[in-house]
């Protein structure tokens, strides 16, 4: 976990809102601490849980969920949709030497990781993954160049102003206000939600939810006036699956919450293989307004009053 010196300036105490600085001492578990003395102690696994105190009333991500899904997304399923993002944040990071990303909901870290990866091999990126999941955090502290965090998105962030150059939301909760804060001027947000007709053929049998006709324009209301649309892209992959593929897909989504594993199987287990879905998303690129868009800004309000 070699990011003390990448991070500086990037992290903000949840307790009091002073900088939060990582410490690693040779010999001992690195920790998060700030100023005022407040402290967060490594998990065994590498990530930090800042949800002290009351916690979360959200429910987390199950470790076997999470299992689901890094298996379903290490097998290369949703693939294209990885070089997607990936070439998305190539472009917008084009000439920043230090990029630093946050990745808010980031899951397993899978298109973290992906972009990353992405990067030109002169660059020295640093990464934040924030995530409500336990487990989920487990796998993203073994992402390159990345701190993992286990924090609920609906609460501000514990992060410092304008301290990111993007942000990936990927299937996760959109809290434009907070996300407005944390990049900096003229940054950029990449937004990924389900189209309405992602995996809609085998809907019925995986025990799926049913999807917003209206999840784009929902986007863009929650992203808020800070945030402008600068882009939109739309990704369809062609999926063949056997059972076990199917099962994954099911169990590692919102719908894992409710599922009966056993029930699942026992489903799947009578339907013809292979089976056929189409997974659809749509990438919504937001830039924040710079600080000459946003005196603009003020400065027309200001003459039209």
């Amino acid at each position: 976990m070699q990011l003390q010196s990448t991070l500086d300036h990037t992290l903000r105490c949840p307790v009091c809102q002073l900088e939060l600085s990582l410490q690693q001492n040779q010999g001992r578990p690195a920790n998060l601490g700030c100023l005022a003395g407040h402290r967060f102690d490594a998990a065994k696994q590498g990530y930090f849980n800042l949800l002290t105190g009351k916690g979360t009333n959200f429910t987390e991500d199950r470790a076997q969920m999470v299992a689901a899904r890094a298996s379903f997304l290490d097998a290369g399923h949703y693939e294209s949709l990885a070089e997607a993002l990936g070439h998305r944040v190539r472009t917008v990071l084009r000439g920043c030497a230090q990029p630093r990303i946050l990745d808010a909901g980031a899951g397993t870290g899978y298109y973290l990781s992906q972009a990353l990866q992405a990067l030109p091999g002169t660059t020295r990126p640093s990464a934040v993954a924030l995530d409500i999941s336990r487990y989920a955090m487990r796998k993203a502290a073994k992402v390159p160049d990345t701190l993992a965090l286990v924090w609920d998105l609906w609460r501000d962030l514990p992060l410092q102003d304008g301290a990111f150059d993007v942000v990936l939301n990927i299937f996760s909760p959109h809290n434009g206000t907070e996300f407005a804060r944390v990049l900096r001027p003229g940054g950029t947000a990449l937004v990924v939600t389900p189209l309405p007709e992602h995996l809609a053929e085998g809907a019925n049998v995986l025990g799926l939810l049913a999807i917003a006709a209206d999840k784009a324009a929902g986007v863009v209301a929650a992203m808020g006036k800070s945030f402008t649309l600068v882009a939109t892209e739309e990704v369809r992959i062609p999926l063949v699956l056997d059972p076990p593929a199917a099962f994954e897909l099911a169990m590692m989504g919102p719908a894992g919450h409710h599922l009966d594993p056993e029930a699942l199987r026992n489903r799947l287990a009578g339907v013809p293989s292979p089976i056929l879905v189409t997974a659809a998303f749509r990438i919504q690129e937001f830039r924040k307004a710079d600080e000459s868009q946003a005196q603009a800004f003020t400065d027309g309000l200001s003459s039209s009053g």
